[in-house]
């Protein structure tokens, strides 16, 4: 599960199961705001249908799927990123942006002629008054800005100063929940950068923001309305007058798409395409959710899986062409923990290819014969649509004709996770999803680390790997931390603990009016971007 890393890794469990946990749907056609909407552009109103993962709109406090859809529409951030490309953080409120040598300091130049909804500009004293309050008002997305000194250098200069070398912060900086506020406004209504802040309750009713839209109303549990941002700065004018956010359950979100009750269906899965048809348009693509086993390093916990030849044996022993049949069209073979659109990402000719005799020949010199191992995951728990239990069923099919007898045991996620981030899973079945579009996320699987850990791999397991994971946590320079984790990951392939399996498909359902759509792994789509193209 994306098992988040850091201290939101409590307070993100809805994150964790958004979009992949059927939740009850509190409009099942079409609402009282949205009942004549056609979509299709200017001076129309757009249906959006999703499984809402919805706490708030205040970009200080929100980290949650739906809540980074509307975090992108209602406010701009320094940074963001090219449609779908991940690889390139590019200029938003700043015009351009600089990284030291060491990689402590990353300067920003604020772009001129930014303003707020309201029509008053952006400013430096905007900036570091949002940063600071994500930073310090301790919600959940603060750990974003952990260790990070805000400062402003002059009226158009903004510095992020770090103690320890910092390459991933342009690429965490385009999050939503790191949106810039207009501080007057936001200090009016109970805005501080400290835990007395009380501004939430406004923000979830206005946004205070300089996006292209506003937030018009707001309901965590069934619907949000955001209007067109007549006042807009930026060169992509929003289309759409208003857009409508509603939160239904998948099955209905395919009624309301075909019926053209709603224009847009973002949490159908692989066997909810089936059937689609009266012009509609379907987004396949892979999410950057990395579906992975783990075989336990502790040998209190298992004698036969801490074995590095048994994980060898699992790997070569997976039908991962079989596999991917599970998850459905878009989707595709995850060839290391970190996904295929990520900086590191290693190429899809380095997957695992399966390899029986060898799998065979490494489950020999494990020194174990016929092993009989347990595989825990959650049982109610989807990826994109995709349920995990078809998945544990093929990998016990597999892994008997190598000679590894697999006891299936799924449990509810609370269950599951217990024994997971306590590592005591002999075998488990997981996904990790992104906290942010860096491949220092991803250090989290080496030795001595949060998921390393869960897999009972401690510190001084693999001195040379973790001494890779080091430096390249430092590495500065977009061709040296690729190569960097390029190679850590083809070691980790080669001996480590955990094998990646899938990355499944994110699958977008539009009317065919609905142009200008590209999937983002941080949120989802852009709405401003639906009806440009």
């Amino acid at each position: 599960m994306a098992t988040r890393s850091r201290q939101a890794q409590a307070a993100l469990l809805p994150v964790l199961l958004t979009g992949f946990l059927a939740l009850a749907a509190c409009s099942g056609g079409g609402s009282s705001s949205s009942q004549s909407s056609q979509g299709g552009g200017a001076g129309k109103t757009l249906v959006i249908d999703t499984s809402f993962n919805l706490k708030t709109a205040d970009p200080g406090r929100t980290y949650e799927p739906t809540g980074l859809i509307v975090g992108k529409a209602a406010y701009d951030t320094l940074l963001t990123f090219n449609g779908g490309d991940l690889t390139k953080p590019v200029p938003d409120l700043a015009e351009s942006y600089d990284v030291s040598a060491d990689g402590t300091k990353l300067t920003l130049k604020l772009r001129q002629g930014a303003t707020f909804a309201d029509g008053s500009p952006v400013t430096a004293d905007d900036v570091v008054f949002s940063l600071t309050r994500v930073r310090d008002m301790k919600g959940t997305p603060s750990f974003l800005l952990d260790g990070v000194e805000i400062a402003k250098t002059d009226e158009t200069t903004i510095t992020l100063t770090s103690k320890a070398p910092n390459p991933a912060l342009p690429f965490i900086l385009p999050n939503p929940a790191l949106g810039i506020l207009n501080s007057k406004v936001a200090k009016e209504h109970g805005a501080t950068t400290d835990a007395a802040d009380k501004a939430e309750q406004y923000l979830n009713s206005a946004s205070a923001g300089s996006g292209p839209y506003t937030i018009e109303s707001l309901n965590v549990s069934s619907e949000v309305v955001l209007k067109r941002n007549a006042k807009y700065w930026g060169a992509r004018k929003p289309v759409y007058d208003k857009v409508v956010i509603r939160n239904v359950q998948a099955a209905t979100q395919k009624l309301n798409v075909q019926r053209g009750d709603s224009q847009v269906a973002l949490d159908l899965s692989g066997d909810q395409l089936a059937g689609i048809s009266g012009g509609l348009q379907v987004t396949k693509t892979a999410s950057a959710n990395v579906v992975f086993l783990l075989a336990n390093q502790d040998p209190s916990v298992s004698k036969v899986t801490s074995s590095p030849k048994f994980a060898e044996a699992v790997r070569k022993g997976l039908d991962y062409p079989g596999l991917l049949e599970l998850a459905g069209e878009g989707s595709v073979q995850a060839p290391g923990v970190i996904p295929s659109m990520l900086l590191g990402a290693l190429p899809a000719d380095q997957v695992v290819q399966r390899d029986v005799e060898g799998a065979k020949a490494a489950l020999k010199e494990s020194g174990v014969s016929n092993p009989t191992v347990k595989l825990e995951y959650p049982s109610e728990l989807t990826v994109n649509g995709l349920s995990l239990q078809p998945v544990a069923e093929r990998i016990q099919a597999n892994l008997k004709e190598v000679g590894i007898t697999v006891e299936l045991a799924p449990s509810p996620v609370t269950t599951a996770l217990d024994n997971y981030r306590n590592g005591k899973e002999q075998l488990g079945l997981w996904y990790w999803g992104p906290d942010y579009p860096d491949p220092s996320d991803y250090l989290a699987f080496l030795p001595g680390k949060l998921v390393g850990l869960r897999a009972g791999w401690k510190a001084g397991a693999d001195k040379e790997l973790e001494a890779a994971g080091a430096k390249a946590a430092t590495t500065v320079g977009d061709d040296a931390r690729k190569q960097a984790y390029v190679d850590i990951q083809t070691k980790l392939n080669a001996s480590g603990p955990f094998i990646p399996l899938i990355q499944p498909s994110q699958n977008i359902v539009t009317a065919a009016s609905v142009t200008g759509l590209t999937y983002n792994p941080v949120w989802t789509i852009d709405v401003a971007d639906l009806g440009t193209k």
